[in-house]
């Protein structure tokens, strides 16, 4: 078993589209036109977006943020991730999509790399959203406090 989580991308035009917004890949591997696979170590964030469509419309959309794992360890299935990941934030729906990829652009606004941010604050998101209320913004002194803590956790 491989250490790194794979994450399979597909475009195919006005029908599926999966992408990664943001995240840091290790290795990125070409299949066809429209395949290649990606992959993140352990411990790295992640956002991947799901897209699908019919001859009528949108049909799916969905972004969740992830955090790959290491061999052997416990995660959540999510399709397309091998072997799964542990989820940080799940968005199903254009509105909900739409409000997350707002608050990845708020992040980087503040040159910070979404990458960067504190998995705590994903879930943060996530719960607030889940709740119909409007997250707390991510703020340089919230983000160089994540910094200070991960330091000095082991």
């Amino acid at each position: 078993m491989s250490e790194f989580t794979f994450v399979e991308l597909l475009w195919l035009k006005k029908r599926i589209e999966n992408y990664i917004r943001f995240g840091k890949s290790v290795e990125n591997r070409i299949i066809d036109r429209s395949r290649r696979v990606i992959a993140f170590a352990p411990g790295s964030i992640f956002a991947f977006v799901r897209w699908t469509a019919n001859d009528f419309g949108t049909v799916a959309s969905r972004i969740d943020i992830l955090r790959a794992v290491g061999a052997g360890r416990r995660c959540s299935s999510v399709a397309y991730v091998r072997p799964g990941a542990e989820i940080l934030l799940t968005a199903i729906g254009w509105p909900n999509v739409e409000k997350i990829l707002e608050i990845i652009d708020a992040v980087e606004a503040i040159s910070i790399d979404a990458t960067d941010v504190s998995p705590e604050y994903w879930r943060h998101v996530h719960s607030r959203l889940a709740a119909r209320e409007s997250p707390r913004p991510y703020t340089r002194q919230r983000h160089e406090a994540w910094l200070l803590r991960r330091r000095i956790e082991p």
